[in-house]
């Protein structure tokens, strides 16, 4: 079994919103894409929280309107990194918690499409000064905490979720690795300078969160690559706490 699994070359992306991964994990998706892996993406919300922050219309229609625009440029961003399909769960943007139905909608996912590796969200904060803010989303910390669960023991208990073998026939799938981002310990480093423009082509696709100030995301996302990369001499890297399930 253990062999069989090293051999499964698929990967998962779990994240809260569209454009989360492309600041932390792209490099890794587009990297393991490039070597042959197939590589999905897992959205948990619905993105409907992402308009402008001094917006006058907050009406369904508008708010229909953002989901759209999020889902299509987050889409286009996978094609970017060479990601095979990318899943929209469409919990509420903001409202999102590790609930019994989140997890079973991941495990749903993992036991489907069988990844060897998955890169989550940390559930825990960090003090770091400049990752207090985006680290501390509720939603990020509520995605990571529902992929774990779901990933140990969840997705490979067959007790877990019984209707998903009996009326989905997917069987329990266990997970080998999980590549943590913005944990508060890390101890793993990867080397992406030979995907590092994928990765910016994947952040600039969410034109609707980020063309405004795109410039000067470019630069402090090479800058943060580099300073991580310089760690292991090399030009740019992503930095993950990584656990290997035994």
């Amino acid at each position: 079994m253990a062999s069989e699994q090293a051999q499964n070359k698929v990967a998962m992306v779990i994240s809260a919103h569209a454009d989360d991964a492309e600041f932390e994990g792209a490099g890794a998706a587009a990297l393991w894409a490039s070597e042959g892996w197939d590589v999905y993406y897992v959205i948990c919300t619905d993105g409907s929280g992402g308009g402008p922050d001094d917006a006058q219309d907050l009406s369904m229609a508008a708010r229909q309107k953002v989901i759209e625009t999020r889902m299509q440029e987050q889409r286009d961003a996978c094609a970017a990194l060479g990601v095979k399909d990318v899943a929209f769960l469409g919990y509420p943007d903001g409202l999102l918690q590790p609930t019994l139905e989140l997890r079973r909608d991941i495990v749903r996912l993992l036991r489907l499409y069988r990844p060897s590796r998955v890169i989550c969200q940390s559930p825990e904060r960090t003090w770091e000064p400049w990752l207090v803010v985006q680290r501390h989303h509720p939603d990020h910390l509520a995605a990571g905490r529902a992929a774990i669960e779901a990933i140990y023991p969840a997705s490979q208990n067959p007790w877990d979720f019984p209707e998903l073998f009996e009326q989905e026939h997917l069987h329990p799938h266990k997970v080998s690795e999980i590549y943590i981002t913005g944990a508060p310990a890390i101890n793993f480093t990867l080397d992406i300078s030979s995907v590092m423009d994928k990765k910016i082509e994947a952040l600039r696709a969410h034109h609707s969160q980020l063309a405004q100030d795109f410039d000067q995301i470019e630069q402090l996302v090479r800058s943060w690559g580099a300073q991580t990369g310089k760690k292991i001499g090399v030009a740019y890297a992503e930095q993950f706490h990584r656990v290997e399930i035994q």
